[in-house]
């Protein structure tokens, strides 16, 4: 199987299955002299840990980390840094059922038609646990995007269609509740809501919005290397986000150019603007404003309600999905766009290091 590794200076390789030994990623391209520990790591994989609450499947994991290699003295070495999490409550036999049929919404169907077989426990490497590889990585990214003075936030936009109320935007808040939504008062009515979905043996979507704070101008490539088109497809690459917005996204189809324009202006001595619909990022580059942008999460597709599908002999079937599965994946995703994001940020400012002769000049001096 190819296309396990992602990035082309800061390179990310993930590994591993949901009911396998163990969930690994490789992090290669990590500059020397970061302070690194794996509590620094260990923060982000604990938001994505399962059985935080009852909209989180049950599967009791600590999903505690262990740093392999790169790391010698509390910093990082600049040689390849291994991570390992390892898989302590498989249940795979609440899994052996599906064997024989194809669930809907997942990859099973898929899988055998690409590799004439699949991993049925869990989903293998379609599992969302293969997502604990990103945020490991994505957590030394986001620690040395800090060190230059830029920040990565996600958070809950949405959960069906209960939206946060931006007046009432409290960052400290996102970690104080079940669903990550920096507003208490919509999560309060977002839980409600998925308590609904519960008693209804049913699941819901939302969406993600993440920000990017103190990138200057200049990150990125304007042709195939685009920093929004590689944050597309970093997000895109997350298994249950099926849409993917910068700035105004989808809104601008219905604007004019004039309004959809983000007029420049001076402000204490620098480039500005007035507006920000292009997301801060313009012909593929960085613009020095806020990166905002948005992902889609579809319903968790493990739902116990009976369902119609077929089996793999071709018959009509009805199935009702057995084992321990979220009834919302986004509050557990929020800090998985945030690592995507986090890694793709680093890596296109890694890149762009490279991009004028009076800037390498400036390294070797």
């Amino acid at each position: 199987m190819s296309g396990s590794v992602y990035g082309n200076i800061f390179k990310v390789s993930t590994w591993g299955e949901s009911h396998g030994k163990a969930i690994g990623v490789t992090v290669d391209g990590c500059p020397a002299g970061l302070e690194l520990c794996e509590d620094d790591i260990q923060k982000y994989l604990n938001r994505r840990k399962p059985g935080q609450s009852k909209y989180t499947t049950p599967r009791n994991e600590a999903d505690k980390v262990e740093i392999l290699s790169g790391i010698f003295e509390g910093k990082t070495t600049g040689t390849a840094i291994s991570m390992v999490v390892y898989n302590q409550t498989q249940r795979s036999s609440d899994y052996s059922e599906i064997a024989s049929y194809y669930r809907p919404g997942h990859a099973d169907y898929t899988f055998d038609m690409k590799y004439g077989f699949r991993d049925y426990r869990g989903g293998g490497r379609s599992s969302g646990r293969e997502t604990i590889g990103r945020v490991a990585a994505g957590a030394i990214a986001a620690k040395l995007l800090e060190e230059l003075g830029v920040s990565v936030y996600a958070y809950t936009k949405s959960i069906g269609d209960i939206e946060i109320d931006y007046t009432r935007f409290d960052k400290d808040e996102r970690d104080n509740n079940a669903v990550a939504m920096p507003d208490s008062n919509a999560a309060v009515k977002a839980c409600e809501y998925l308590d609904k979905m519960l008693k209804e043996l049913n699941s819901t979507g939302g969406i993600i919005e993440c920000t990017v704070d103190g990138l200057k101008a200049g990150v990125g490539e304007p042709v195939f290397e685009k920093l929004d088109a590689n944050l597309a497809k970093s997000i895109m690459s997350i298994g249950a986000v099926k849409g993917f917005e910068i700035g105004a996204g989808f809104e601008v189809a219905k604007s004019n150019g004039y309004d959809n324009n983000d007029s420049f202006v001076m402000e204490n001595g620098n480039v500005s603007k007035k507006t920000n619909n292009a997301g801060g990022i313009l012909g593929g580059i960085s613009d020095g404003s806020q990166i905002v942008l948005r992902a889609a999460i579809k319903p968790t597709p493990s739902i116990f309600k009976e369902q119609e599908t077929v089996n793999k002999v071709g018959e009509d079937i009805k199935v009702q999905i057995k084992g321990r599965h979220d009834p919302i994946i986004v509050p557990r995703a929020v800090v998985v766009v945030e690592a995507m994001t986090a890694i793709t940020v680093l890596d296109m400012l890694l890149m762009s290091m490279t991009s004028t002769v009076s800037g390498i000049k400036k390294f070797f001096e």
